[in-house]
């Protein structure tokens, strides 16, 4: 089953966040109804899909989503929103 890495923004609140998931539409529906009580997202309520990435499987995606993550910089995301190919990459050095 494909799975997702996903980037979320808050107009808001000028912050980006990340995740994996199968179903975008379901999750981004839960980031904005405070699903996930101690998660970060519950901030804000106007988070907006601004990348998806599909992934073989779900190990895939949980490692983007670590690699990501791990870096711990808004510019490298906003990088890899503009240029999606650097997942790819990144995946094929793993």
């Amino acid at each position: 089953m494909p799975h997702f890495l996903y980037v979320i923004f808050s107009k808001s609140k000028t912050k980006y966040y990340l995740g994996e998931t199968h179903d975008i539409t379901e999750r981004l529906q839960r980031h904005n109804n405070h699903t996930y009580n101690n998660s970060f997202t519950k901030i804000a309520d106007d988070w907006e899909v601004t990348l998806t990435f599909e992934c073989v499987n779900k190990t895939d995606a949980l490692y983007l989503e670590a690699f990501i993550k791990r870096m711990k910089s808004k510019v490298f995301i906003e990088k890899i929103i503009q240029n999606p190919q650097i997942l790819t990459d990144i995946l094929s050095k793993k």
